[in-house]
């Protein structure tokens, strides 16, 4: 009997003042005890059920969250990776090996990868957890509203870099460029080094690294992909034998489409296109061929340095250069035709004063 006053108390009593005027804690009566008993018993039996199916409920949206993120990550894995096993299928054939390359696959691959992952996990999650609050009878048109507000206010603000990221993402999932890709973004050119979401590096011709947002590129002119053009402008005499230049144009061709590597290089045949102009002291003879992507200027290098050769030894004079010093040496000159200037050329001269003759009218000049 000691412990009743305690468990009263404990069931909710409350104290009340003494007659005396301290405040002492009132022992509540057993009925009031058994009726908060009664009613916290019957609170607690109505409401388990609710309860109950809160928790069933929250626990199966957070499982089936999370399962299906999975699920669906697992899925985008094994789609990349099917992706990139045919593309190394695709190596066999000639192009497919030149056009696509082990890191350009792999930063394409991981970036596709890392974008699909991340929307999904952003949907799946995001759709979970505003089931969750439903399920605790929250209104969530006030969240949406402000969310979308707040979605509006940031999206205007990081305009730039949610341009970057969009266009970033298109230019992946298309394959505009990859890794070891020379292009002209219009704002620089280079090779591709590196491609992210947001902005693209490139190595420029003299070393430097520019580094390009993804927003900023209005145009791009892939140079490494399907395949390029050598184009070699040859300006000889307009005296010179066009047969005969154009015959040793096309033995330079055969010869070099028949050694290597520059047999590999050359995707098409070496054409002498013609004559692209035509002057009062010399002509263009336009000889074009199709090569390798990125590969054109090392073989119109290699054209010009074989052309100069076999008209030296076919004795056909390229106009400027090197054979114009002879034709220089050939000229004679036009000033040795002209005299030195005499010393009569003066009038007022003593030699020419001394050399004529002796007037009564005239005096003598005086010596100097």
């Amino acid at each position: 009997m000691s412990s009743l006053p305690a468990v009263l108390l404990a069931a909710g009593a409350s104290p009340t003042p003494s007659p005396s005027g301290s405040t002492e804690p009132a022992v509540p009566s057993l009925q009031d005890a058994q009726e908060s008993a009664t009613n916290a018993a019957s609170w607690v039996e109505q409401n388990w059920s609710t309860w109950l199916a809160m928790g069933l409920q929250i626990l199966l949206v957070v499982v089936v969250a999370v399962a299906l993120r999975a699920v669906v990550r697992r899925a985008i894995t094994k789609l990349i990776d099917r992706m990139g096993r045919a593309a190394q299928a695709g190596e066999g054939s000639a192009l497919g090996g030149l056009l696509v390359n082990a890191e350009r696959r792999r930063q394409r691959a991981a970036a596709i990868g890392s974008v699909l992952r991340s929307v999904a996990s952003f949907l799946i999650l995001g759709t979970a957890a505003l089931m969750v609050l439903g399920t605790f009878r929250i209104n969530l048109a006030p969240l949406l509203a402000s969310a979308g507000v707040a979605g509006v206010a940031i999206g205007f603000g990081a305009r730039n870099l949610v341009t970057d990221f969009l266009s970033g993402v298109f230019m992946i999932l298309e394959d505009q460029y990859g890794v070891g890709d020379v292009i002209d973004a219009g704002v620089a050119t280079g090779e591709v080094i590196e491609v992210g979401l947001r902005v693209t590096k490139l190595r420029g011709a003299d070393g430097e690294i520019w580094y390009v947002r993804n927003g900023e590129v209005k145009r791009i002119g892939n140079l490494s992909q399907g395949w390029a053009t050598a184009g070699v402008d040859v300006t000889v005499r307009a005296s010179e034998d066009l047969d005969h230049v154009k015959a040793t144009l096309d033995d330079v061709a055969e010869h070099m489409s028949k050694e290597e590597p520059w047999n590999e290089l050359l995707w098409g045949p070496v054409e002498v296109l013609g004559l692209d102009s035509v002057l009062v002291d010399s002509m263009v003879i336009r000889v074009s061929a199709r090569t390798m992507p990125g590969k054109s200027l090392t073989v119109e290098r290699e054209l010009r340095w074989r052309i100069k050769r076999a008209f030296d030894r076919a004795s056909i004079r390229v106009v400027g250069g090197a054979t114009s010093v002879e034709d220089a040496e050939g000229t004679p000159d036009p000033t040795t035709t002209v005299a030195a200037p005499s010393a009569y050329a003066d009038a007022d001269s003593p030699r020419v004063a001394a050399t004529a003759p002796i007037t009564p009218g005239r005096a003598a000049p005086p010596a100097k």
